[in-house]
């Protein structure tokens, strides 16, 4: 690891720190993963991370110790033999009087663990407070995302390559991830979407055996990870002709996703996306459209800020957001619209490469 990576785990654990007086804190624990990693470079799957104003510390069991010491070069790294134990012990030493910690990612029953051993100490849970600390990329960061969409999109197309009549559902979901790792990803960011016909009426469908007929949408949600960070991508393309009333939704599809895209740009509330979206679509189409607009992308497929009607998030520059509006009538076939965005002062731009012009095979 060079010095520079070195003062990028710095300044954004500085960053954080110069919070802990606006959260009436000393201290901060960090158990999610994706943060442990943001904050150190360590990309183990489990250790605990502590943040103080003058040192960042990381705690990890003996599986993990070389490798904490291997990529984590600027900050301390203390071995422990149980997790619990070893955060109390932890707070002892540092003589930690309010301590932090992210309240989604810990059970009742961890809590109650680790609060019966603080004795005359504060246990402070902090929620909204941090969700936005990995919001904000670095050129670092939005390199590592262009790259790994530039991979998905390219998956996509050979995938689109290989569909013809007979070839399931399943097939398609192999092909994608085959080629996604040929061309350099490291894994895949979710599970890979791909239904058809009836199925793609399901936002959140999973590839089955279904053979994938003529006159069939075909929803294509996929992504990739590269060095961390991941890319997701929808595209819908059509298995022969279709009727009229599945062009004149797809084009209300995509319609409503340039409208988003277009609103998107620095200081616009989240949920000013959402509306522009579901405003896009009428009374004929608004019912069918029932999820949020998009969420933000990083080191998570799904993290902040959410463009949804009820967030409280406002875009900023630097941000990356999904905007994916979708149709989906029950019973007969649904239509997903997704790109990748990086919010800028005036505008966005498309880190996702696939044209999302209606594509009939």
């Amino acid at each position: 690891m060079d010095q520079q990576q070195n003062n990028v785990f710095a300044r954004r654990a500085s960053l954080i720190s110069r919070k802990f007086s606006d959260y009436n804190i000393d201290s901060l624990f960090f158990f999610n993963t994706s943060n442990i990693f943001y904050l150190s470079g360590f990309s183990g799957s489990d250790g605990v991370l502590l943040l103080t104003p003058a040192k960042t510390i990381l705690l990890v069991d003996g599986r993990y110790t070389t490798q904490a010491s291997l990529q984590t070069k600027s900050v301390q790294v203390i071995e422990y033999k149980d997790k619990m134990s070893g955060i109390i012990q932890a707070i002892g030493d540092f003589r930690l009087k309010k301590i932090g910690f992210e309240s989604d990612q810990l059970t009742v029953d961890i809590y109650n663990k680790i609060s019966s051993g603080l004795h005359n100490k504060s246990f402070v849970p902090l929620s909204d407070e941090l969700k936005l600390i990995r919001a904000r990329k670095d050129k670092t960061e939005i390199s590592l995302m262009k790259k790994a969409a530039s991979i998905a999109s390219s998956a996509i197309c050979e995938a689109l390559s290989e569909i013809r009549p007979g070839i399931t559902e399943k097939d398609l979901a192999v092909q994608l991830e085959y080629s996604a790792r040929k061309l350099g990803a490291d894994q895949v960011s979710f599970d890979p979407i791909v239904a058809s016909g009836k199925n793609s009426a399901l936002p959140h469908a999973k590839p089955t055996t279904k053979k994938i007929k003529k006159g069939d949408f075909i929803v294509i949600d996929f992504g990739v990870k590269y060095k961390g960070y991941c890319s997701d991508e929808t595209c819908t393309v059509a298995f022969g002709e279709l009727t009229k009333k599945q062009k004149h939704a797809y084009q209300a599809v995509k319609i409503a996703q340039e409208e988003a895209l277009v609103c998107i740009k620095s200081n616009v509330a989240a949920n000013a996306v959402d509306r522009r979206a579901r405003s896009a679509f009428h009374e004929k189409y608004r019912n069918y459209f029932v999820h949020a607009t998009g969420h933000g992308v990083g080191l998570e497929v799904h993290e902040a800020p959410r463009l949804a009607s009820n967030s409280q998030d406002v875009l900023e520059t630097n941000m990356v957001v999904t905007v994916e509006p979708g149709l989906y009538f029950p019973g007969q076939w649904g239509i997903r619209i997704e790109d990748t965005v990086l919010v800028k002062e005036n505008c966005c731009e498309k880190l996702t490469k696939m044209d999302k012009e209606l594509i009939v095979i």
